[in-house]
């Protein structure tokens, strides 16, 4: 086999297995960097720099989407709906649980990481996702808008009734809630529409990198998955509580897919409304985790960040699979 047949085979791996390599490469790097004590001094100085790069693929992954977004069709459609009632009762459940039973100690962190797992907003990633699943774009990007606004308005009326610790004005936290998620989504769009009607020769240059924002997604996928695996071995805990978490997050993660997938092909929308329902933006939960639950329940959210992923994957190469292309 030739070089040029190896580094073909080598680059056609790559594309197809983005999202597992992603994974696998942050997972080692984290583990590189923690057991090689000669490396401490270049993890502590590379540590504020990733963190400042992360926002950065976010915007950039965002931006290269909406790039792609036909603006008049971003409307309400029935699945939003159905998608966000069972959104709001498996809040409704996990809340009721923890009232009428009384729920305290290590099964109240538990119920809190399942929650945040479930009260989190769609990814903004599911918009690209979906994209490159052949799903709609504008539908995807719609429904993203309106579970921010839908998680700005549960979480200030569930945190203080789980927890009572927690002192939290509704308004105040919605409107915290709603800037700091919504930021992160306003910008970007704006700056698409701005390219995509004023300066045409940037717009088609962007639109014509084909999965442009998907490899962008893979690369903030390596910096997320290492500072996941970071943060669960450092979790203060037991390993089988950890355990118990992560697989209760996979049971979640599963239960969302499922259910996404069944009220979509009502629609004919079934990859768009798993996606909406399943991918959650599992950084916004680990926030609110750490803000304003038991710190220890974000480990939930964190391992939910894994799950989905390898789920994204195998969705992903079934879609390749089955010969289907952009």
């Amino acid at each position: 086999m030739s070089v040029g047949e190896q580094e073909a085979r080598l680059l056609r791996f790559l594309k197809e297995w983005t999202l597992p390599v992603a994974m696998l490469t942050g997972t080692l790097i984290y583990l590189v960097f923690a057991f090689t004590p000669q490396l401490d001094e270049a993890g502590e100085f590379c540590e504020p720099i990733i963190d400042a790069i992360f926002p950065m693929f976010m915007f950039l992954i965002l931006f290269v989407t909406f790039c792609k977004v036909d603006f008049h069709k971003l409307r309400p459609v029935g699945w939003h709906l159905w998608v966000g009632v069972f959104q709001v009762a498996f809040v409704v459940m996990v809340v009721s649980a923890v009232l009428i039973f009384h729920i305290k100690g290590d099964n109240l962190i538990l119920l809190e990481a399942l929650l945040t797992c479930i009260i989190g907003p769609c990814a903004a990633a599911a918009a690209v996702v979906t994209a490159k699943l052949g799903g709609n774009l504008e539908e995807m990007t719609t429904y993203t808008f309106l579970s921010n606004f839908l998680t700005a308005l549960l979480v200030p009326v569930c945190f203080p009734l789980i927890d009572p610790s927690v002192d939290m004005g509704f308004w105040t936290a919605f409107f915290i809630i709603l800037y700091k998620v919504c930021l992160v989504l306003l910008v970007p769009m704006v700056l698409a529409y701005i390219v995509k009607h004023f300066m045409h020769r940037l717009h088609q240059r962007i639109i014509s990198i084909k999965d442009l924002s998907f490899y962008l997604w893979g690369c903030s996928l390596t910096i997320v998955t290492g500072t996941t695996v970071k943060n669960i071995v450092h979790a203060e805990s037991s390993v089988a509580f950890i355990v118990v978490i992560a697989l209760s997050a996979l049971m979640v993660c599963l239960l969302q897919f499922a259910v996404g997938r069944y009220v979509g092909h009502f629609f004919h929308r079934t990859q768009e409304a798993g996606q909406a329902l399943g991918q959650k933006n599992t950084a916004f939960a680990i926030w609110i985790a750490y803000t304003y639950l038991n710190p220890l329940s974000s480990v939930g959210p964190g391992c939910y960040i894994l799950w989905q992923n390898i789920i994204n994957s195998i969705e992903l190469w079934e879609y390749e699979r089955h010969g289907h292309h952009e």
